[in-house]
Formats: structure tokens, C-alpha cells, sequence
């Protein structure tokens, strides 16, 4: 088969073959181009040492020299040439202890994780698929080249990636190689929780969030997410729902958009349902009060796997006010705008209903209308410009120091008392009547 390759990465290619040496892209690149896709990077492995690499172009970076890569630049692009290598024993379940370097692209292939990142390409030899790459993706196979066990003993971050591989490509991991995961998962503790976030946000954001069933399968949840394995244990027996608390956070994360903070949200909408679970007599579930401790477990694992504040901030956000449902009004949308705040009301909407169309069937159309119902308050507040926030009201603290009110507390909780006034009767938010409601105010 040949491989379209961008000119710049020919470029190097070529120079690297000019002066003698081996040169191919290689990994993800080549796999994405045999499946079809467009690769996102480009990566370049060759038989020249670091040294020689740097010796054939006028400008490069010793961006991981130690680890064989040096990146060159050529026409403002950047591109990493990385020396073919044999990783040393691996001590810590992640790194290699050092690295030497290899004339040999069979020895440099055979260190790498799967099969389908174990292929390389150039225009001259053509494509290089020494561990049957090119079947396990006509069979949609994740598997390891060599061993599997050897594979995630030397990086145990790999277990994951095999199952991020398989959400992100649809493709089903090898047996082997899912059994070496079950048998190793517990390794999974050497490794850091920023790049097991990495891979989680990779999965969940894919076309095939469902895959978080192998996460619980394979024994990794245990490891890093031990509430994601009691949500899928958690059966819910009620009219409303027809999956387990597991089964029905996958559904939801299928019907909202594909980023980060929304799959994040569907995943850890109900996280508090298997600690606030009541059964009454008549054997019917109850989960009173999940919304506001799923909001603080939401918080604890969104730290425990460092994600950022904003992100955090944003999802427990999504996660508290969830399962608001306020009767129908203008008055309560307000007041309900200004608990969640304005700038999540649209998430919060995507939030709802596809956390409805992912229950049970029993008042669908109902709850769907509700939603519609309040959503469009929501649109007739935001056009008529109603005061949901301090911000919004005609008057400010500068105006209560000129009314004579002290430096302090005081402004805060006289604006606060002033907006629940106008949320009351927006047609209230007017700079004359608030300062007499202010001089109301400091007089009472």
C-alpha cells in the first residue's frame, strides 16, 4: 500500500536516506493512514543516532536527546526524529531504567505496546508490519505485540490505553491481552493520576463512552475509580429507571456532546446514588438527597484524578443541580438562574434531558414537555433581560455609599436583598425605587 506523507515529513525523510541512514514514519500515524484516517502528528524514527540526526539539518532541538529524540525544524514546522531503540529494564511500571540505542528496526518495534502502533512506513521499502498489524485492524483487534503480560508489566499505563484504543477505534480487545490486564490491573496504582485522566478523558470522549463497562470489567475502576464499579452494581428499582445507576450514567454520556465537561458531568451526574439509596416496604428505591453529595463526591474524584479547578468547578456545578425541577414560573426560572448561575443553564439543559431519555419510559413525554416548558421561561427571561444577578441591577455599591451606607458587609447583603426583590418584580429594577427600598433597608 502506499501512504500519502505530508511534504515537510518527506523532506526529513529524504534528507535522513540521503545521508545514509534509515528513516520511516512510524505508530499511530501509519495506523490511522491504513485505517483511512487523517493522523493528528507525525512521528519519525530512524537508524542515525541522535548526534547524526543533528548533523544533517541546520536547526534541531534536544527535546528528549537522552531518550533518542531530537526535533527538527525545517520551514517554521517542527517534527521529532527519534533514534531506534531497546528500552532497559523497566523498574517503576512506567519508564525504562535507560534506553540504548539500535541500528535494528525489528528490536525498535518490538518494544512498543500493540500491534496496530507497531508499523512503519517509508515511500522506498514500503510498509513495514512485522507483528500483523494490518489483520488485527481488518479483525478490529487490540492487541499486544509479543507478550501481554510483558507488555503491561514494563508500563502499566498500557492496560488503559488498550481499552482508550478500543472506544476511540470501536475495536475489541484480543483475549490474551484482556486477561493480562484483569491479572495485572492492580499496577495500575504506580502510575500518576494525571495520565490515567488523560486516557479516561480520551475514552469518555469518544463515539463509544459505553466502553467504560471493560474499565469496570477488566478490574482498572477498582483502582483509580471504585464509585464507577458501585454505580454499576447499583440497580434501581423504581418507575423512573430501567438500568442500574452505571448502565443509565453510560446512556447519558451517549446523548450529550462529546467534551470533556459534559461526558464528565453525565458520568458523575448520579455518583451519589449508591450511598443515598433507600428501599421502602414495598421493595421501591429511593435515592433522596444524591444530587448534593454527588456534587462533593464529584469534587473528591475530579481532585483525586487532578483534573483543573475551572473543569472541577464546572462539573460539580452540572452535578448539583442536575435533578432541579422548580414549578413552572417565571419567578422560580429566576430564582433557579440565579442558584446555577447564567453561563451553565444551556449545559445544564443538554444535562437534563438526555439524563430523561436515558430512564425508563414511564411520563417520557411528560418530563420531556417540562423540560421544553422550562426552557422556554428561561428564553423569554434572557430576552427581557430580567435581573438574575447583583450585577445586573440598575444600581451598584458605589450608589449605597452615596446613600450614606458604611463600607462593609452591609452593601453585599443589601444588594442581595434588593435582587431577590426585582426577581420577585423585575419591573422593581429601577435605580429610583431601589435606593428607596435601600433607605428602607438601613433604616429597618
Amino acid at each position: 500500500m502506499t501512504i500519502e506523507i505530508p511534504a515537510g515529513v518527506q523532506k526529513v525523510l529524504a534528507q535522513l536516506h540521503k545521508e545514509g541512514y534509515e528513516a520511516y514514519v512510524v505508530g499511530g500515524c501509519v495506523r490511522d493512514c491504513v485505517m483511512g484516517r487523517i493522523p493528528n502528528d507525525w512521528d519519525i524514527t530512524t537508524s542515525a543516532l541522535p548526534t547524526e540526526v543533528k548533523a544533517c539539518f541546520e536547526r534541531t532541538i534536544d527535546t528528549g536527546i537522552q531518550h533518542g529524540t531530537v526535533t527538527v525544524r525545517m520551514d517554521g514546522e517542527s517534527y521529532e526524529v527519534t533514534t531506534y531503540r531497546i528500552d532497559g529494564k523497566y523498574e517503576d511500571g512506567r519508564h525504562p531504567k535507560e534506553v540504548t540505542f539500535t541500528p535494528s528496526l525489528e528490536e525498535d518495534l518490538k518494544r512498543r505496546d500493540f500491534t496496530i502502533n507497531a508499523m512503519a512506513y517509508n515511500d522506498r521499502d514500503g510498509l513495514v508490519d512485522l507483528f500483523d498489524g494490518v489483520s488485527d485492524i481488518k479483525n478490529r483487534k487490540i492487541r499486544c505485540v509479543g507478550v501481554a503480560r510483558e507488555r503491561f508489566f514494563e508500563d502499566a499505563l498500557r492496560m488503559l490505553r488498550a481499552l482508550r484504543f478500543s472506544a476511540q477505534l470501536n475495536f475489541d480487545i484480543e483475549e490474551e491481552t484482556f486477561l493480562a490486564i484483569k491479572e495485572l490491573a492492580q499496577t495500575l496504582e504506580k502510575i500518576s493520576a494525571e495520565r490515567i485522566q488523560v486516557e479516561l478523558v480520551k475514552l469518555i470522549t469518544s463515539d463509544h463512552p459505553e466502553k467504560m463497562r471493560d474499565i469496570y470489567e477488566s478490574g482498572l475502576s477498582g483502582v483509580f475509580f471504585p464509585e464507577w464499579d458501585d454505580m454499576l452494581l447499583c440497580e434501581q428499582n423504581c418507575l423512573h429507571h430501567c438500568y442500574s445507576v452505571g448502565e443509565h450514567s453510560i446512556k447519558v454520556m451517549e446523548l450529550v456532546p462529546a467534551d470533556k465537561k459534559m461526558r464528565l458531568a453525565a458520568l458523575l451526574h448520579d455518583v451519589g446514588k449508591p450511598l443515598c439509596k433507600k428501599t421502602d416496604e414495598k421493595g421501591r428505591d429511593h435515592f433522596v438527597g444524591h444530587p448534593s453529595l454527588g456534587a462533593k463526591m464529584a469534587r473528591e474524584i475530579l481532585q483525586r484524578l487532578k483534573f483543573d479547578n475551572a473543569t472541577i468547578d464546572d462539573v460539580v456545578r452540572l452535578v448539583r443541580y442536575h435533578d432541579e425541577r422548580p414549578e413552572l414560573s417565571k419567578r422560580n426560572v429566576r430564582r433557579m438562574m440565579n442558584r446555577v448561575g447564567t453561563e451553565y443553564m444551556e449545559d445544564l439543559f443538554l444535562l437534563k434531558k438526555a439524563d430523561t431519555l436515558g430512564q425508563s419510559e414511564f411520563n417520557r413525554e411528560e418530563k420531556l414537555a417540562y423540560l421544553d416548558s422550562l426552557n422556554g421561561y428561561y428564553r423569554e427571561i434572557l430576552e427581557s433581560q430580567d435581573a438574575v444577578t447583583v450585577k445586573q441591577l440598575q444600581i451598584d455599591g458605589k450608589d449605597l455609599l452615596e446613600l450614606g451606607v458604611q463600607r462593609g458587609p452591609q452593601i453585599g447583603e443589601i444588594l442581595d436583598e434588593l435582587l431577590k426583590l426585582v426577581m420577585e418584580d423585575p419591573s422593581m429594577n429601577q435605580k429610583d425605587v431601589l435606593l428607596e427600598e435601600a433607605r428602607k433597608a438601613m433604616d429597618s
